[in-house]
């Protein structure tokens, strides 16, 4: 005799997007309130602790409009997948939800300057929000220098940190959109509930 399959678990789309926005937060909707705070200490706390490493400049994404050419399989890659392809760690960095968009809105707003060296030339330089400054905006590349060259690694050391916890979330994100694992074999309530 064939065992009959287990039915099939209904998956929650809103309980997903809660945890992708902060993590753990579609557990504690879920009810699972131990693991959300849990998911959401542990990956706020390395991400954040990747960012103080970082002298707070290592989660951004810059307009790489003026460097070369990417191509992917004979074809170029237009703006936005040009710059991560320049910034890969960004891809990463985004799936910690809303702590990482700060740097999504500082890309959104560059604008053109002047190159002193090269007059009648221009470059896209980052300007500015009127909300979060400078924060999360990418650094010329003389202070990226400085950081990599004067921070003992600890520059390095952070981005990669906060990689880990935006990608770390993406399993946060699976485990609020399929729900709790329940095993076949565990005992049923009494009273014969199902």
């Amino acid at each position: 005799m064939i065992p009959a399959l287990p039915g099939t678990r209904k998956l929650d789309p809103l309980a997903a997007f809660l945890s992708y926005l902060l993590p753990g937060l579609g557990q504690i909707v879920q009810g699972r309130v131990g693991k959300g705070v849990l998911y959401f200490v542990c990956l706020y706390g390395l991400f954040f602790y990747g960012l103080t490493m970082g002298s707070w400049k290592n989660v951004w994404l810059g307009d790489y409009s003026q460097q070369a050419e990417v191509q992917i399989l004979g074809r170029k890659l237009p703006g936005l997948l040009k710059d991560l392809s320049y910034r890969r760690e960004f891809a990463g960095q985004f799936w910690i939800g809303i702590a990482a968009w700060p740097a999504i809105l500082q890309y959104q707003t560059t604008e053109p300057l002047p190159k002193p060296d090269e007059p009648g030339k221009e470059v896209w330089q980052p300007k500015p929000n009127s909300i979060f400054g400078s924060h999360m905006q990418a650094p010329p590349e003389a202070e990226l220098n400085k950081l990599q060259r004067d921070a003992d690694k600890r520059w390095d050391l952070g981005w990669v940190f906060t990689v880990i916890a935006g990608v770390l979330n993406i399993l946060v994100i699976y485990d609020a959109l399929c729900g709790p694992v329940v095993r076949d074999d565990e005992p049923k309530p009494a009273g014969g509930a199902a």
